[in-house]
């Protein structure tokens, strides 16, 4: 039994606006918050930068392992409270940071932010946008990627300001204004309170239980959905130090990396121009595409770097659509959040784990080794995206579906 939607309904504007700018300032104080602030920290506490950054790690492995739970919680009370959460659990976390005396509360301080990680970045808005809108919810979804397209491109230089000013402590403290002032009062005020989901029948399977003709393509999505991730968050951290490595200097590598950003964002418009009548698994299948040939352009010649991240660029922008798109169009509306809970997880470890494993890599081979693994990583996840075609192909129903 499906639930009703909404209590009093919101403008889909006003909802998405407000998911947008929640992402942008989650993921500008969580995720991308050490790329700036972890050398001033070093510089100014004599904490080993291997820690500042394994925190971050820390903090993504907390909120895989919590993303279960909010992916439940969602199902049954709705996004505005668990999303409200997380602005206060990332405000206070980021307070915890401006006030540790030592390594070890500091990363006290990230286990919390993993907490509101793992209830607020992409996974839990996109739960609560298909709680609220059922199949209907996919340009919602591509329109909040949009918003958390900008959040590295505003807030890196907004958190190397704030660091100017009032030094990494004071960077932190507004951060967690921002969440407690802003992000939060936003998430209320915006969102729409929901209804609790009616209780199963005591002879009913649990929702978000899978039937067998969904085990397939749900771990098919799980493991395509991982090593995308693995793969993307090793370029992503270790790009400068792979065009330096093909011979570019470090101002031309800088230069080229921000690149990426308005790549992400255009292959997000592109989607939302020209996607929105294809089913999501094509879209899946451009996103690995893109991103195995932007990687491979990037090791056969170097002298297109541009081009080669422009390309990868735009096929992780269109990952982060696919992420919320693809289980949606598979299994539908009925406990879509509690799947996208359990995905979660190992999507999330992987993020976590792959800045080290990109470590071990040009440790063990090299830069071009490096790249050698990444290519062949990102042709077997090409490969795995093709047995869905058939979903793509046939109009028949998400497998499984009543």
């Amino acid at each position: 039994m499906s639930q009703t939607s909404t209590i009093a309904p919101q403008s889909r504007l006003l909802v998405v606006s407000a998911l947008g700018v929640g992402q942008i300032l989650a993921w500008g104080s969580t995720y991308y918050l050490p790329a700036v602030l972890a050398l001033p920290i070093a510089q100014a506490t004599g904490w080993p930068l291997a820690w500042l950054f394994g925190a971050l790690s820390l903090g993504l492995v907390v909120s895989g392992l919590v993303s279960p739970r909010v992916g439940r919680l969602i199902h049954q009370r709705g996004g505005r409270r668990v999303l409200a959460a997380s602005a206060v659990l990332i405000g206070l976390g980021q307070l915890g940071l401006a006030l540790a005396q030592g390594l070890p509360a500091f990363l006290a301080a990230w286990v919390v932010i993993g907490l509101g990680m793992g209830a607020g970045l992409y996974d839990p808005a996109f739960s609560t946008l298909g709680r609220l809108y059922g199949e209907n919810a996919r340009p919602a979804i591509t329109q909040v990627t949009l918003f958390g397209g900008f959040a590295s491109t505003l807030c890196w230089p907004l958190t190397a300001l704030l660091n100017d000013g009032l030094g990494w402590r004071g960077a932190c403290l507004s951060y967690a204004a921002m969440q407690l002032l802003l992000v939060l009062p936003l998430y209320l005020l915006a969102l729409p309170r929901e209804v609790v989901a009616p209780a199963v029948a005591a002879n009913a399977a649990p929702v978000g239980t899978l039937r067998r003709d969904q085990l397939f393509p749900f771990y098919l999505v799980a493991v395509i959905f991982t090593l995308a991730y693995g793969v993307m968050t090793v370029i992503a951290v270790h790009l400068l130090t792979l065009l330096q490595a093909r011979g570019m200097a470090l101002a031309a590598a800088v230069a080229l990396g921000t690149l990426v950003g308005p790549a992400q964002v255009g292959g997000r418009l592109l989607e939302m121009a020209l996607g929105r009548k294809a089913h999501p698994i094509w879209t899946l299948v451009a996103s690995a595409a893109l991103v195995a040939l932007g990687t491979i352009l990037l090791f056969l010649a170097p002298g297109w770097a541009a081009a080669s991240i422009i390309l990868y660029g735009m096929g992780s922008g269109l990952r982060s659509i696919v992420r919320g798109t693809v289980p949606l169009a598979l299994f539908g509306r009925e406990g879509y959040a509690i799947l996208m809970g359990r995905l979660s997880v190992p999507t999330l470890l992987a993020t976590a784990a792959a800045p080290m494993l990109g470590v071990w890599l040009l440790d063990a081979f090299g830069a071009e080794g490096t790249l050698v693994a990444l290519c062949l990583a990102a042709l077997v996840n090409l490969a795995l995206v093709l047995p869905l075609l058939p979903y793509a192909l046939s109009p028949r129903e998400p497998p499984g579906a009543a």
